[in-house]
């Protein structure tokens, strides 16, 4: 079993960043791809981003609304990982989700791909 808690949410300004922060507990997931998602009020929930997991080679994917813009990284030793996102924009709002899903893998940009799930963290980008 595997615990997420998300954090870093918060209210910025267009163009601004904020890092958020997803840490993981229970297990390793080091070898397990751990994906963000966001969720705005009356929409679907969409993929952000996905670092795959050792057992993959850990690279990364994002979606076309955030590449160039977002960051997904990992620091094993702290069992986390990170969403570093710039430039932010208003469209950017939503609560943000990380998600975890070990080896074998099913489709990384689909949320029924991935077993374990956060709380979620607000974020707020104001015009």
């Amino acid at each position: 079993q595997v615990q997420l808690v998300e954090s870093g949410g918060g209210l910025v300004q267009a163009g601004g960043s904020l890092r958020l922060s997803c840490a993981a507990s229970g297990r390793t997931v080091s070898d397990y791809g751990v994906g963000w998602f966001r969720q705005a009020p009356g929409k679907e929930r969409e993929f952000v981003a996905v670092s795959m997991g050792s057992w993959s080679g850990g690279r990364t994917y994002y979606a076309d609304s955030v590449e160039g813009r977002f960051t997904i990284s990992r620091d094993n030793a702290k069992n986390t990982v990170y969403l570093q996102m710039d430039n932010l924009k208003p469209e950017d709002t939503a609560g943000y989700l990380c998600a975890a899903d070990r080896p074998p893998f099913g489709y990384y940009n689909s949320p029924d791909g991935y077993d374990y799930w956060g709380q979620g963290t607000q974020v707020t980008v104001s015009p």
